[in-house]
């Protein structure tokens, strides 16, 4: 399954570095700034000089509701399997992005989450017991040890053993699309809150979700150059620097969504890359990015931007030559689901506003 594929990828690259993807929960959060519709957007976003770090005004879930599950539900799992939910008292959420904690935190059931994976790191989960090891590897040991009534997963986390062992373990487990979008955000809700019997919770989170992003594109729009030469060239680099491990993040990763909505030219999609895939400096350096989108503990572990600028094929790019690098939190960059809208105003302050008043 291609998601597992990639989580294999980005998982060997953890454990190689010992370091974890997400970024610090433990970050401030910023006072509230003006709304977007308040900003003056740069001329020209391309020619824009200096790094910019996004950071979002209000990092933590806020739920939709207070529901009770109407239990036993029985549903079908995005793999096809017959699953029947009995006990939603001990909940377990856990995949890559950690948008699957956040759903449950959104949907108001957040008292019963058991743990967490690393990349759940809004404030609201961090006392949770971790179930992951060396960045994205599921340990068993920890994860039994909570006793979880019913475990929502997909299949970017392993090794898989665990998950059947939850299921020899006689835990019903529920796995939901792996796919992360613009587009699917409210599916993923509904899945989940399907299998955890708050069905209309779902639905409301779902609408509520789906709204909240659809305004913020439309703040978005107002940003974004109206002549399709000045639109800033984006590209996403992954970086482990104590290993050495790079990746481009391509077609169908979740970048390509993400930049999509923010009107920016996703550069990866223009040299025909797909998924995550081992940076090629030359390939980098034709397609000369205006600026490189990277995880603010990726950007750390190669010494900043200084650090940065030695990585083969990043010197050669006018993002070097601006010194344009917007990172932001490893947990909430690529994490979509109840974060989206948040995510999508920080990193349009950082490419078409940055400065104070952003």
């Amino acid at each position: 399954m291609r998601g597992r594929r990639w989580a294999v990828v980005l998982a060997a690259a953890m454990t190689l570095t010992g370091c974890a993807m997400p970024g610090d929960p433990g970050a401030a959060p910023q006072a509230l700034r003006p709304p977007l519709s308040a900003l003056t957007p740069l001329a020209d976003p391309r020619t824009q000089h200096g790094p910019a770090t996004a950071v979002v005004d209000q990092p933590d879930i806020t739920p939709v509701d207070k529901p009770v599950p109407r239990l036993p539900v029985t549903v079908t799992d995005h793999q096809g399997t017959s699953v029947t939910v009995t006990d939603a008292n001990r909940i377990l959420a856990f995949d890559m992005s950690g948008t699957l904690g956040a759903t449950v935190f959104a949907l108001g059931l957040g008292d019963r989450m058991v743990g967490r994976d690393v990349a759940t790191g809004f404030p609201s989960a961090r006392e949770l017991p971790l179930v992951t090891v060396n960045g994205h590897q599921l340990n068993a040991e920890a994860t039994l040890r909570l006793r979880p009534s019913v475990v929502i997963t997909d299949t970017t986390l392993g090794p898989w053993d665990v998950v059947l062992q939850l299921r020899s373990a006689g835990v019903p487990v529920v796995v939901v699309d792996s796919r992360r979008g613009m587009d699917n955000n409210g599916a993923i809700v509904r899945q989940v809150a399907a299998a955890l019997g708050v069905p209309e919770t779902g639905e409301r989170l779902a609408t509520r979700l789906d709204g909240e992003i659809a305004a913020k594109r439309a703040e978005i729009a107002r940003l974004v150059p109206a002549d399709p030469a000045k639109r800033p060239r984006v590209v996403f680099l992954y970086l482990r620097g104590q290993a050495g491990v790079y990746y481009l993040f391509g077609k169908g990763s979740g970048v390509d969504s993400l930049l999509g909505a923010l009107g920016a030219v996703d550069v990866a999609a223009e040299i025909g890359a797909t998924g995550m895939r081992p940076l090629n400096a030359e390939a980098l350096a034709r397609a000369r990015p205006d600026v490189i989108l990277t995880m603010t503990k990726g950007l750390a572990s190669v010494g900043g931007v200084e650090g940065a600028l030695g990585i083969p094929g990043v010197g050669q790019t006018p993002a070097a030559q601006h010194r344009r690098f917007v990172d932001m939190a490893d947990h909430q960059i690529l994490g979509f689901g109840p974060l989206t809208p948040a995510v999508l105003d920080a990193l349009a302050r950082a490419l078409y506003a940055p400065g104070p008043a952003a």
